[in-house]
């Protein structure tokens, strides 16, 4: 990954960190690109039916990415933001594929 390629999405130790925020109750699960905010923080933009109880929506957050990457559900969890939308994935393992797995669910 080149530097300030993807500012939502970065390498660290076991794995990859990626900033989302996340929309629950929506019409569709969808994840809707890339946004910066007012702070210049970058993050995906993301969508899923689920609401946000008992922790349906970050399940269904976690089932999205996996399904739009290709990556396995057990490979990703919540690292921070459980409760806020503005959440922060960590997906385990860091190859040179999966890191072109992560890059292409904005497109």
């Amino acid at each position: 990954m080149k530097a300030g390629q993807a500012l939502w999405c970065r390498i660290v130790p076991g794995g990859l960190k990626l900033a989302i925020r996340l929309t629950p109750k929506a019409n569709i699960d969808a994840i809707e690109g890339v946004e910066t905010d007012d702070a210049g923080r970058c993050y995906i933009k993301a969508r899923v039916r689920a609401v946000p109880e008992k922790g349906k929506a970050n399940k269904a957050l976690i089932a999205l990415v996996a399904k739009r990457s290709g990556i396995a559900k057990s490979l990703i969890r919540i690292d921070s933001g459980e409760t806020s939308r503005l959440k922060m994935l960590f997906v385990e393992g860091s190859s040179e594929d999966m890191v072109d797995k992560i890059l292409r669910i904005t497109q």
